[in-house]
């Protein structure tokens, strides 16, 4: 366990905490010891120093939050994610063959860290939807990005030191601070979102600085209306700072975008739009009734990297990363986390998904927020340059307002609510008639270089309309081990009758997916999926069942996946 810098000034209490977080988030209590650092209260601090530390105590002693882990590799006393020492940035290993990456993306190091304070919104920045803006916007948006662009090379707002910090918190060049035998990964967990919004949010402020431009906004690609399912026509313009060639030729305009993307064109292209609406449809609605399911699984000190994507990091956003991409093992520059950000396309793109967030916290009526009220999402923190090339300490808790932080998107119309797939057989008798094994006898690991189809038993059946309420019925597909070099993808089925499975998911039948943007490194990770089944089974009429069948559909790099096992949980 590390030692408490001697410079903190530490205090040991009990804890009877209640959570005075935004948007009035449900008062909760526990008792807890802690050994806390100060420090993050100064106004500055060096920037190799570790700012914040809290250590739980523990029963016969004090623990570090690597010493106790669950199930779940989560360590049992957890303390947040804190800003890395980027004095301390590698450039990044090959895991496997012990190679470093041919690629720095190591920030300029500042002796001195502000902990950033979000400044009184006076001008509300509006980001367009990409494919209506006009061309006055555009050429400002061209002149900015030129303006990043034409900057020094060192300096950390230029374009590409901007590129370089998705590279570094991406691909394992931090080690977590308060573990050193972890690295950090902002990708594939509950910081996904909190962490792309600050970066989002200071590029941004250092284009609108660069033209003098205080409403300047991103534009969003509205990937998931029909009106925006194609690469917008300004990012398609040779000779344009928003051009880049690395891209798939086959994608640019008309083409329409496919949010299933797995490196092969689809089949049949009239369905394209109507897949996109329902893969939407799950990842925004019906997989989504506990916050885990669409933020991803949580990580703390010591949690391994990738311990679940959310429903629409692992779906949409994966698939429209490969989709823009080269056509290549390694897909630069938007088809692999290392060049993603050297892409200007990459930006708007998040911008979407930064806007489906701030749409999932407001799709469901009533008091109760959509966040974590948990201290370890809520002073999770990271390091970021500001527009006036200072480097700044910034919160999870500071983003869960885009209002607050001074932007606001333009409205659209979200077709993909209205996009409830329906079932292509009622009481399907799948299961019933099926010679799969069941999922309790099969020997798991398996690997996916072919469809699998486990019958999957269901401890709870017959479930009231307050059973439904209360738990959430999840299909969990845990133990998925994949090599962080390849991209993969797979479907999930329950009781799917065609024969051929993979070829429509404008079907009640179609579950899920996982996949994955590939690294530039190159290592082992295991993580997991959780699927809502309340809503499928009902639209299937299977409800009275006691099993389910289970068909994993690969559909790219089925050969490097494995899967650890299946079952069904309800949560509460």
């Amino acid at each position: 366990m590390s030692s408490i810098p001697l410079s903190c000034s530490t205090t040991i209490a009990a804890v009877s905490q209640f959570s005075s977080r935004p948007n009035n988030h449900h008062k909760t209590r526990t008792h807890k010891f802690e050994v806390r650092c100060n420090s993050q209260n100064d106004e500055t601090a060096p920037a190799n120093k570790i700012d914040r530390r809290i250590l739980l105590l523990g029963i016969g002693g004090l623990y570090g939050a690597a010493n106790l882990a669950s199930a779940d590799h989560s360590p049992a006393f957890a303390s947040p994610i804190s800003a890395p020492d980027i004095s301390k940035c590698t450039r990044g290993t090959n895991l496997n063959t012990q190679q470093p990456l041919d690629v720095n993306c190591c920030p300029p190091v500042s002796e001195k860290i502000i902990n950033y304070k979000l400044p009184p919104v006076k001008t509300m920045r509006f980001r367009p939807a990409a494919h209506l803006a006009g061309k006055e916007y555009i050429a400002k948006y061209e002149k900015a990005v030129e303006l990043m662009k034409a900057l020094p090379d060192d300096d950390p707002r230029s374009f590409k030191q901007q590129a370089n910090v998705h590279c570094a918190y991406c691909n394992l060049t931090y080690e977590q601070t308060g573990d050193s035998d972890t690295k950090l990964q902002v990708h594939n967990s509950w910081l996904f979102y909190p962490w792309h919004r600050w970066y989002l949010y200071f590029y941004e402020r250092i284009l609108g600085k660069l033209i003098n431009d205080p409403t300047f906004g991103l534009p969003f690609w509205n990937w998931d209306h029909p009106d925006g399912m194609f690469m917008p026509d300004m990012f398609a313009r040779k000779g344009s700072p928003l051009y880049n060639p690395l891209r798939n030729p086959n994608h640019f305009p008309p083409a329409i975008t496919d949010l299933r993307y797995f490196g092969q064109e689809a089949a049949d292209q009239s369905k394209v739009i109507q897949n996109n609406l329902v893969e939407m449809y799950g990842a925004m609605v019906r997989n989504v009734s506990k916050l885990e399911d669409f933020y991803g699984a949580r990580y703390v000190t010591g949690t391994k990297p990738d311990p679940g994507a959310g429903s629409v990091e692992r779906g949409s956003h994966t698939a429209m990363h490969v989709w823009v991409g080269q056509a290549t093992p390694t897909g630069e520059d938007m088809g692999n986390f290392y060049s993603a950000g050297r892409e200007p396309l990459f930006f708007s793109h998040h911008a979407n998904v930064d806007r489906l967030w701030s749409l999932f916290r407001g799709l469901r009526s009533g008091s109760k927020p959509r966040d974590f009220p948990d201290s370890d999402w809520l002073d999770s923190n990271f390091l970021f340059y500001d527009e006036n090339a200072q480097l700044v300490r910034v919160r999870v808790a500071d983003t869960l307002e885009n209002e607050k932080m001074g932007y606001t998107f333009q409205k659209v119309d979200l077709p993909w609510l209205k996009s409830r797939p329906t079932a292509r057989v009622k009481k399907s008798k799948a299961a019933a008639n099926s010679k799969a094994a069941n999922a309790a006898e099969t020997k798991f690991p398996v690997k996916l270089d072919k469809v699998v189809q486990v019958l999957v038993d269901r401890p709870k059946k017959s479930r009231s309309k307050k059973d439904k309420e209360n738990e959430e019925e999840l299909l969990v597909i845990e133990g998925i081990e994949v090599d962080t070099a390849k991209f993969v993808r797979f479907e999930v089925f329950v009781n799917d009758e065609d024969d051929k499975p993979s070829e429509l998911i404008d079907k009640a039948e179609y579950a899920g997916c996982y996949s994955q943007v590939p690294h530039k490194n190159s290592t082992k990770v295991k993580s997991k999926i959780r699927l809502g089944l309340t809503e499928l089974l009902e639209d299937l009429d299977v409800e009275d069942d006691d099993q389910i069948l289970v068909s994993l559909v690969p559909k790219a790099g089925g050969e490097d996946i494995t899967i650890g096992g299946i079952k069904i949980i309800y949560a509460a």
